[in-house]
């Protein structure tokens, strides 16, 4: 009962107004009773090394991983809720880790990320139950003993400097305006392509059909009530690039926006997408210039006041070691597109565990017409061999999508 009426409180807080009783309430009860909620998250420093300890109201479970470039240990704790009261980013003094993030990863998991400084010798994630806080999460950092292959622990000797925010990198003039901005190494669109593969979505749920842990949810990750506008980038005669086997960006972007759609639909926003099938957007089909083809993209954004714009695309070289993910937004428009280009990457790439190839200023059409924040991210390099095969299997087009879907909900914050 204490449980339930501090869940109860949270709910109120953030919906300001009374939680109705009833199926719903009831529906709430059910789901709170398998839930625990994240309470809070504490980081010291002492005997050599960092500690990170995440509070939870019952014992957890975690899943992790350690992803690179840069090196970051992720904890996953299941069946949980984070409590809005909880600091989500906690900037650290240590010569063994330099940030904590907090964040709602899903509806029921909580994503606790460290960025830090030292290898998975020097790595330790347990779980505690018990004591005066029923569930804890630590994390250790430093000299936490050698693992079971007996590695030598290689520790730093002193703080290293601050990391310089990373430079747009320079960009060739800007294109004559009749021009649509083009990528290298995209090959001849006239070259033969694979049909694309249509995949069913779930629809995404009604808000009748939603409970009210859901609804509440879809207040805390600020996604409510946006609008936002998802292109899925190619389509009809225009394939985009085409990995080594064959497969076709055109049929990747779509897989990947409409995930992304139900991802974001789910958690209260409305979105537009440019295309959600194998088609040219623009009335005049084939037909169509690259410039009407750009234009009749923009204007969907434009035309629904969307608060944002997201153009999904697959980067592609003649060389096929390239690899990575890369944030773009137009070089004269506001910082907000930076910065939604720049969240949108490096949530893509927690997903993905791709390279980082940073956020870079472009003169791209269709971030450079939208009337508001815009951003073009090129999700992976669909030349190389390997991330062709992520991009094209079901698993790497959900977590390009759930990753897009982080980012947004970071930026709207």
């Amino acid at each position: 009962m204490k449980m339930y009426l501090r869940l109860l409180a949270m709910l109120v807080l953030f919906a300001f107004c009374a939680v109705p009783r009833g199926a719903e309430a009831a529906d709430f009860d059910d789901r709170a009773s398998n839930m625990t909620e994240v309470t809070g998250v504490r980081v010291s420093t002492h005997d050599g090394k960092t500690r990170v300890v995440v509070d939870a109201a019952k014992p957890v479970e975690i899943k992790t991983m350690t992803l690179s470039n840069p090196t970051r240990v992720v904890a996953d704790i299941q069946g949980a809720w984070l409590s809005p009261k909880v600091k989500k980013e906690i900037d650290v003094d240590s010569r063994f880790i330099s940030k904590v993030r907090l964040g709602q990863f899903n509806k029921n998991t909580v994503r606790v990320v460290v960025e830090t400084k030292v290898g998975k010798s020097n790595t330790k994630v347990f779980t505690l139950a018990g004591g005066p806080v029923p569930g804890r999460v630590v994390l250790d950092f430093g000299e936490v003993g050698p693992d079971s292959s007996g590695a030598t622990i290689k520790l730093p000797d002193v703080k290293p400097s601050p990391k310089p925010e990373p430079q747009p990198e320079p960009q060739p003039e800007p294109e004559p305006e009749t021009q649509p901005a083009t990528k290298p190494g995209k090959p001849d669109t006239t070259a033969e392509t694979k049909p694309v593969e249509h995949h069913e979505e779930t629809p995404a749920k009604t808000e009748e059909e939603k409970s009210e842990t859901d609804r509440q949810i879809d207040e805390i990750t600020g996604l409510k009530g946006r609008i936002i506008t998802i292109d899925a980038g190619h389509g009809g005669s225009d394939s985009g690039a085409i990995g080594p086997t064959g497969v076709t960006e055109k049929s990747v972007t779509l897989r990947i926006g409409l995930r992304l759609q139900k991802l974001l639909e789910d958690a209260g926003a409305t979105v537009y997408m440019t295309r959600t099938t194998d088609i040219e957007v623009s009335p005049k089909g084939a037909k169509a210039s690259d410039i009407e083809e750009l234009q009749a993209r923009c204007d969907i954004a434009n035309e629904h006041h969307s608060d944002i714009f997201v153009s999904i695309h697959n980067d592609s070289f003649t060389n096929g070691a390239a690899k990575g993910t890369t944030g773009y937004y137009y070089s004269r428009g506001s910082a907000k597109s930076r910065e939604l280009a720049d969240k949108i990457r490096q949530a893509v790439i927690d997903e993905l565990g791709t390279e980082s190839r940073g956020t870079q200023s472009c003169n791209f059409y269709v971030v450079k017409h939208t009337d508001m924040p815009a951003t073009l991210v090129e999700v992976a390099f669909i030349s190389n061999p390997e991330e062709e095969k992520l991009l094209s299997s079901d698993e790497g087009a959900q977590k390009a999508a759930q990753g897009i879907a982080d980012g947004i909900a970071d930026y709207f914050g």
